[in-house]
């Protein structure tokens, strides 16, 4: 080690043992954002190798077919044409559908979400319930299976009957957990498992009823579950059954988690980024304190570079020691995250250190460090030694006229956009995300200088003292006013943002925000009960705000081709076909004459009230579709 080397070491470690508390400061400045951003890539982490482990598992199957119609009987041959190909296949199946249950012996009733299943389902992963043997005596039938929550809600307990419909099944148990269910999915009414086999006896899926009717496949034999799902989805589309593998569940999950990590990285981002607002702040106080100190060893020989190397060694080791200290409290958190978030999440995460996600933090945290230490401490290569004769009458040594301070500011911005693209979903969104970022701070900079220039033109000389005092040095030298503002207000913009997109989302999902907004909705009331409904919500001082028929529908044709046709010979995505998810579904659509307050006629002209009642023998009747309805069907005026 040369002496220069080891004059900087020991300089910068007696110099740290002299400035503990002040460098102690930059380290809990740099470990928030640190453990901020390893908590979160490496949950990111963790999450996404559970998906890839428990794929299989949240599927149930291999292979599963679905419709929103009993499978056609074209769609029943092509099945057995399937399982033939297959070879040695096992076969489950499942009907979802919402009902209304009732408990006769304490008169509750509640919308729960039913699902009929078939001995044998799932294939793949674990369904716990209470007590541990329910399932496979509750899907070989008999009996039904309720969340817990249903219990409290009807004032039931396990044993008692619980009326679906024609049928009466006692409740065998509860349901704990089942593969790949999140726990919002029971806020649209609490689930109860019932077997297929009781269904008949129910009398709930009858001609009209809204159901769910899946195929689940267990695939043996050698054969891959992908070939057949590409050899057969195009003829089971054209039956309105869509195919789903545990390939396309793995990598559909993993994209959508994916794009929620980096989302939260961001958020992460900014707060390391304010960590290094507060690292400047530090360290500019340290280079104001230590100009004495530096002018006293630039006379005993010391040059400007060397001392330069000192404090920048100890903004690393500090920076170092912060990213260090936020990775172990990022890792302590990630452990915590799947208790937090686990009925949010489709998959077991299991806890395992992400060694990538720790080494990213800590070089992110040193990097951040480094970058905004460097910008005041600049001035420590203008220090002359006559500074301890002239301080008195001179103003403090000032960067403006170093050529580093370019270097410096440009290597700031190209951090700041790189690490944006870096933790953002895609380049566009983190550019995006830096701009913001970069108007932000331009903001507030603007705003510390428009403070420091108002106070120093408009001075109160006439106030008290400790007010004069106080407003006096937001612009006198070595004033913190900068810095301060930036921090201030960055820390308020991140928390400004967050809770704003909260009060956006939160606004969308309220359905009682206005007093001219229905709180409640009432389907499937036949015209023979609409009038009495309509008196009697009236007569308890309810307002009918508006009543609407619905008709459900399938689209046949499109252009003069038919739907089948469609949907089997394109079974890719192409320009000029409408989307796949648009022919098969099915809409609830109704019929009026008016057009509502929320609604606007992007094209075409609205028909003359009644021209349209009596028309379908005369031709086609005129319909209004929803824009990106009619973008996804290909479709537009006339």
């Amino acid at each position: 080690m040369t002496s220069a080397a080891r004059f900087v070491l020991a300089l910068a470690w007696r110099e740290s043992r002299a400035s503990v508390r002040r460098l102690a400061w930059l380290m809990v400045a740099v470990s928030a954002g640190v453990a901020a951003l390893v908590s979160i890539d490496s949950f990111s982490a963790n999450l996404q190798r559970s998906v890839q482990e428990q794929a299989r598992g949240v599927l149930g199957a291999d292979l599963v077919l679905g419709s929103g119609n009993a499978f056609s009987p074209r769609a029943e041959a092509l099945l057995q044409e399937l399982r033939a190909r297959a070879g040695e296949t096992r076969l489950a199946r499942v009907a979802r559908f919402a009902g209304m249950a009732y408990v006769p012996r304490t008169s509750g009733s509640r919308l729960v979400q039913v699902t009929a299943v078939e001995d044998g389902y799932p294939f793949y992963g674990v369904i716990t319930t209470d007590p541990p043997q329910a399932w496979a005596q509750v899907a070989k039938g008999g009996g039904v299976l309720v969340d817990p929550s249903l219990l409290t809600a009807l004032d039931a307990r396990v044993g008692d009957v619980l009326a679906l419909g024609e049928a009466r099944l006692p409740i065998a148990g509860t349901v704990l957990d089942v593969p790949g269910d999140v726990g919002l999915r029971s806020a649209m009414g609490p689930r109860v498992f019932m077997a297929l086999g009781d269904l008949q006896q129910a009398g709930l899926l009858e001609f009209g009823a809204r159901a769910r009717y899946e195929a689940y496949l267990q695939v043996g034999g050698g054969a891959r579950p992908d070939t057949l799902a590409n050899r057969y989805r195009g003829l089971f589309s054209a039956e309105r059954v869509s195919v789903r593998t545990v390939a396309e569940d793995r990598e559909s999950m993993g994209e959508s988690l994916a794009r929620l990590s980096r989302y939260l990285g961001l958020l992460a981002l900014v707060a390391l980024l304010l960590g290094g607002l507060g690292v400047a702040s530090a360290v500019h106080v340290l280079v104001k304190r230590k100009l004495d100190t530096v002018a006293v060893l630039r006379c005993l020989g010391a040059s400007s570079s060397r001392l330069f190397a000192v404090y920048l060694l100890q903004a690393a080791a500090m920076g170092l020691g912060g990213s260090v200290l936020g990775a172990a409290i990022g890792v302590v958190v990630q452990t915590v995250l799947p208790k937090l978030l686990g009925d949010f999440l489709p998959v077991d995460v299991r806890f395992a250190l992400s060694w990538p996600s720790i080494l990213a933090g800590l070089g992110m945290g040193v990097w951040v460090a480094l970058l905004f230490a460097l910008w005041p401490l600049l001035a420590v290569r203008r220090v002359s030694p006559l500074v301890l004769l002239r301080r008195a009458y001179e103003d403090e040594p000032s960067p403006d006229r170093d050529p580093l301070r370019a270097v410096v500011a440009g290597g700031l911005v190209a951090s700041v956009v790189l690490l944006s693209v870096l933790q953002a979903p895609d380049t566009r969104t983190g550019l995006v995300f830096a701009a913001g970022i970069g108007a932000a701070l331009a903001v507030f900079a603007l705003a510390a200088l428009g403070l420091t220039r108002t106070v120093r033109r408009f001075f109160p000389s006439e106030w008290p003292y400790v007010w004069r005092q106080g407003l006096a040095n937001l612009y006198r030298p070595a004033n913190q006013t900068s810095a301060v503002v930036l921090a201030l207000g960055f820390g308020a913009f991140l928390l400004g943002v967050v809770v704003v997109l909260q009060g956006n989302l939160l606004r969308d999902l309220r359905v009682d925000a206005a007093e001219d907004r229905p709180n409640m909705v009432l389907f499937d009331i036949q015209p023979d009960q609409r009038e009495p409904l309509e008196a009697a919500l009236r007569a308890d001082g309810h307002p009918v705000m508006a009543t609407a028929p619905i008709v459900p529908m399938r689209i046949a044709a499109v252009k003069g081709r038919a739907v089948a046709h469609l949907l089997a010979t394109h079974p890719g995505r192409r320009e000029d076909v409408p989307a796949r998810w648009a022919l098969r579904r099915e809409y609830r659509s109704t019929y009026r004459d008016d057009i509502r307050t929320s609604e606007l006629t992007a094209a075409g002209e609205h028909w003359a009230p009644g021209s349209w009642r009596g028309g379908a023998g005369e031709g086609a009747v005129p319909i209004s579709v929803e824009v990106d309805l009619a973008d996804d069907l290909r479709v537009g005026v006339g």
